[in-house]
C-alpha cells in the first residue's frame, strides 16, 4: 500500500518514513501543505498522514480541500496540537483519526490498520477470499485453514494489494505503483518474480493471471 507522509519537521519524517517502510509501506514524504495536493492530485494514495503545523498551508486547510475535491482517501493527523478544539476541527473537518505526538510507532501502524479496515468495510483485521487470508499484523497468509506462511515484505505488500480488491485485475503498473515509492527503484520483472515467489509457497490457484491484463485473487468464496 502507498502513503503519503505530510511532515515538515526532518527528524521525524526521516524517522516514520523508515518505519513505515520496515512496514512493508511504500512511503512518500513532503514538506509542505500545497506539495501534499499537488501529489494527491496526481498519485493515488491509499492512506495519508497528514500533520497540522506545516509552512504554508496549514494542515486543516489541506484537509479542507483534499475533503471538499471529495478525495475519499484514508487520512490521519499526526500532531502535537492538543487541544480539544483543534482534535474537533480534525474529525469534524473529515480526518479518519488524531494522533497526538510523540507516538510510539506500533501504536501509529496499528491505528493506520485500523482506519484501513473500517474503509474496507472489514471488522476484522485479516484480509481474506475465503481461499487465502492474510493477516496485516504478522505478515503471516494461510491458504483453507493451513499452516500459517510468513511472507517477505514485498511479498506482502503484493498479496494485499490483490485482497484489498478481490476480483480486481490489477497491472504490472498497478502493483508497482503499490509496491515502490519515490526514488525507488524499480526491479526487472519484479511482479512477475513476486507472484511465482506466493504461487510457490501458497499454491497455483491463489493468484490468477488474464494474460496481457494483469493478475486478480478471486471474489470471496
Amino acid at each position: 500500500m502507498r502513503v503519503l507522509l505530510v511532515e515538515d519537521d526532518a527528524m521525524i519524517g526521516e524517522a516514520i518514513q523508515e518505519a513505515l517502510k520496515d512496514a512493508c509501506y511504500a512511503a512518500d514524504w513532503v514538506k509542505n501543505g500545497q506539495t501534499a495536493l499537488t501529489s494527491l492530485g496526481c498519485q493515488h494514495y491509499d492512506l495519508v498522514l497528514l500533520d497540522l503545523g506545516l509552512p504554508g498551508k496549514d494542515g486543516l486547510e489541506v484537509l479542507s480541500s483534499l475533503r471538499a475535491k471529495d478525495n475519499p482517501v484514508p487520512l490521519l493527523i499526526i500532531t502535537a496540537r492538543d487541544s480539544l478544539d483543534d482534535r474537533l476541527r480534525g474529525l469534524d473537518g473529515g480526518a479518519d483519526d488524531y494522533v497526538l505526538k510523540p507516538f510510539e510507532m506500533a501504536e501509529l501502524l496499528a491505528r493506520m490498520r485500523a482506519v484501513l479496515r473500517r474503509k474496507g468495510g472489514s471488522a476484522t483485521p485479516v484480509l481474506g477470499n475465503g481461499v487465502v487470508s492474510l493477516d496485516p499484523a504478522t505478515r503471516e497468509a494461510v491458504v483453507h485453514a493451513g499452516a500459517p506462511v510468513q511472507l517477505s515484505s514485498r511479498e506482502f505488500s503484493l498479496l494485499q494489494a490483490l485482497l484489498v480488491r478481490p476480483g480486481a485485475l490489477l497491472s504490472r503498473s498497478d502493483l508497482e505503483d503499490r509496491l515502490y515509492g519515490w526514488g525507488q527503484e524499480v526491479e526487472s520483472n519484479a511482479v512477475e518474480f513476486l507472484i511465482h515467489a506466493l504461487r510457490r509457497k501458497l499454491g497455483s490457484e491463489v493468484i490468477k493471471n488474464v494474460r496481457g491484463v494483469g493478475w486478480m485473487v478471486s471474489k470471496n468464496a
